[in-house]
């Protein structure tokens, strides 16, 4: 019998899926104090098709957090350009929603009350909007939670309010930088299969930032390798692992160690 994970991806295919997100010759600097500039990225070009996880892989300062925050809306590019089905992107909208590294919950608001917080411009009734937020509350494991207050709850639990609130906004593309990386060991593996279950029913698009080799591994269909600053793209890498992968996998170790020399080699 195949087990829960198994059958979420048992029919997860991206491959024949219409290209969603296009990021053409995109640039970024930044002006210095001293009038002059620095380059952070550099000519970027990639796509990403509807219902893909791609991982942004690279060593800390290679750009990864500013190529998120253009797709986002929330920095112009220098140059170049980002579409979302086609159309410019030219700000922050509902279609794309972040997951930073930390929660930023509202600390007066009840968990139930965060996850609310981005349905309240939204048309339905106080009705739908509980039974709403009850299903996410559900699919993030946290049921029993719901009137407790962030300071109350585990950092893990956070995350788990954080991927819950904007989630529930039904995001066209997720954008994640670095979400996991604060948490500890055991708590992160959780996370990570918390996020791929997620995915599975949800049939969301991720853009995952993150510097963890084997967190790339596990999660990515496909792997964009940075080049340090100005970043740009290194190597694109297809993992072609079954679904769910395991880390007692000797293909999942020598992809991971492939993947670590070519970035020792940037």
């Amino acid at each position: 019998m195949k087990t829960s994970l198994q059958m979420v991806f048992a029919q997860k295919s991206f491959q024949a899926s219409p290209v969603l997100l296009e990021v053409e010759h995109l640039s970024k600097c930044f002006v210095t104090n001293g009038s002059g500039e620095i380059a952070v990225l550099q000519d970027i070009g990639f796509r990403v098709r509807r219902g893909e996880l791609v991982c942004i892989l690279g060593r800390s300062g290679c750009g990864k957090s500013t190529l998120l925050k253009i797709l986002a809306g929330f920095t112009a590019p220098s140059s170049g350009t980002v579409l979302l089905n086609s159309r410019t992107v030219t700000g922050p909208g509902p279609d794309r929603c972040m997951v930073f590294q930390e929660d930023a919950l509202f600390g007066w608001l009840t968990v139930r009350e965060n996850i609310a917080f981005g349905l309240k411009g939204r048309s339905m009734s106080r009705g739908e909007k509980e039974k709403e937020v009850d299903r996410f509350l559900s699919l993030v494991g946290l049921a029993d939670f719901g009137d407790y207050l962030p300071v109350e709850i585990s950092g893990g639990m956070k995350q788990r309010v954080s991927l819950a609130r904007v989630l529930i906004l039904q995001p066209e593309v997720l954008l994640m930088d670095e979400p996991f990386a604060a948490l500890d060991a055991q708590t992160r593996e959780q996370m990570q299969d918390l996020l791929l279950r997620l995915w599975g029913k949800l049939s969301h698009t991720i853009v995952f930032v993150t510097h963890d080799v084997g967190e790339a591994v596990l999660l990515a269909d496909r792997i964009l390798i940075f080049n340090q600053a100005p970043g740009s793209i290194k190597e694109e890498i297809h993992i072609d692992l079954p679904r769910p992968r395991s880390k007692d996998d000797n293909r999942y170790y020598a992809l991971c160690r492939s993947i670590t020399s070519k970035i020792k080699a940037v």
